[in-house]
């Protein structure tokens, strides 16, 4: 990089690890020194939480605000009804309006603990408003007609599902468009001159910023984030049980204090300055503490990204949890509860994983039985067949296989 930026926020995305590439970043530059910018990033409503895919952008955005900068979080309950079709390899399930509200409901809350929506802060819209009271002829004519079939077939994310031959309807084939003509709306409305997100939304981002260019001749900007992966090439926001939601009904403040405190040793210091407000120069120390005190390191992690989204009680209940768990072999206040039928026992222990969501088939249960990784109450146990019933579990039965998963099972 042969410019180095001058202003509070881009010195903040580079220094931290959050840019991936962006349009004008001089420009970008120049706009941000010279006043407060407005800026947003779209999240369409197709589940009920967002996860930890999402995080990242939502820490840009809160670091964006910091920066004395004006964030707009906007959700897509118009393109919520089409599905981004990018890089998938089929069409996404169409939801009902209710449904799709119902997920902005849960998403909502989330923002709520980065960013502050105050009378002058950031703001929360609904693409909605604009979309779902165009007329298609007008919309044609008016917007259709700027963007190239020719154009389009060739951004890769349209380009990998057409090579291998996949389905992409006309439907989906739209969204790039109305996710182009957002950004044309927001310039129009609030004076939104900057869209971020992940580098796999490149080719949409570009997408506004020409639309733009074509009807009101006005510059505006696009900036993205990497898409991470862990040290040891995962995806990041994925574990073994699944999405890593954020929202606590989906996911208890304990597993996901869990899912940072397990993170790889590698990754901790990069986690650190990518999901916290820690300084830099305090990310680089406790990531580059080595031995058994790169575990101090990794609880530091994992409370100040719990107590951003959950609260610090949550994060020092959770902490406090699994000490007694895993250093005093208590059963911890935080354990996730699993409620069995008084009807249903007794069953046998490779029964009582797949219950409680700690296997998801019998041959991983009986692995890690046959491997001695499966403990009641503390007590290993090397029958697969070994029964467990109302009298075993009685007023709360600890369940843990290896070191990092814990449940609580009670009889209902």
């Amino acid at each position: 990089m042969t410019y180095r930026p001058r202003s509070d926020f881009l010195s903040v995305v580079i220094e931290r690890g959050y840019l991936a590439d962006c349009t004008d970043l001089q420009a970008l530059d120049e706009a941000l020194l010279a006043g407060p910018v407005t800026a947003y990033i779209g999240y369409d409503a197709t589940a009920a939480s967002l996860h930890v895919g999402h995080l990242l952008n939502i820490m840009l955005l809160r670091w964006f605000q910091k920066t004395g900068n004006r964030p707009i979080t906007l959700m897509g309950g118009g393109t919520t009804k089409v599905g981004d079709p990018s890089f998938r390899s089929e069409e996404r399930p169409l939801l009902t309006p209710e449904a799709i509200q119902s997920n902005i409901d849960g998403m909502q809350a989330v923002f709520a603990r980065y960013l502050d929506y105050g009378d002058s802060g950031a703001q929360m819209l609904n693409n909605a408003a604009w979309l779902d009271g165009l007329n298609y002829l007008d919309f044609l004519r008016d917007i259709g007609r700027h963007f190239s079939v020719n154009r389009m077939l060739a951004f890769e994310s349209v380009k990998s599902r057409l090579d291998r031959e996949q389905s992409l309807s006309f439907l989906e084939f739209n969204y790039m468009i109305l996710q182009a003509y957002d950004f044309l709306e927001l310039y129009r409305r609030h004076d939104c001159r900057l869209q971020m997100g992940g580098s796999d939304q490149w080719g949409n981002i570009i997408n506004g910023i020409d639309l733009t260019r074509r009807v009101l001749d006005r510059e505006i900007w696009g900036l993205t984030t990497p898409l991470l992966t862990t040290s040891d090439g995962r995806k990041m926001g994925k574990s073994a049980g699944g999405a890593v939601w954020l929202n606590g009904a989906m996911l208890s403040p304990y597993e996901f204090w869990q899912f940072w405190r397990n993170t790889t040793d590698a990754d901790v210091g990069r986690f650190l300055k990518l999901y916290t407000d820690l300084p830099v120069a305090e990310c680089d120390r406790l990531g580059a503490l080595g031995g058994s005190e790169i575990n101090a390191a990794k609880v530091v992690l994992a409370n100040e990204v719990t107590g951003l989204l959950h609260g610090t009680e949550a994060a020092a209940s959770a902490e406090a949890t699994a000490r007694e768990v895993f250093e005093q072999g208590g059963a911890g206040a935080d354990l996730e509860v699993v409620t069995i039928g008084a009807d249903a026992l007794p069953v046998s222990v490779i029964q009582l994983l797949s219950q409680t969501g700690i296997t998801t088939s019998g041959k991983e249960a009986k692995r890690l039985i046959a491997e001695g990784g499966l403990r009641l109450n503390n007590e290993p146990v090397a029958d697969p067949q070994a029964q467990v019933d109302a009298a075993l579990i009685g007023a709360g039965l600890k369940v843990s296989v290896g070191k990092k998963k814990h449940r609580m099972v009670q009889v209902g």
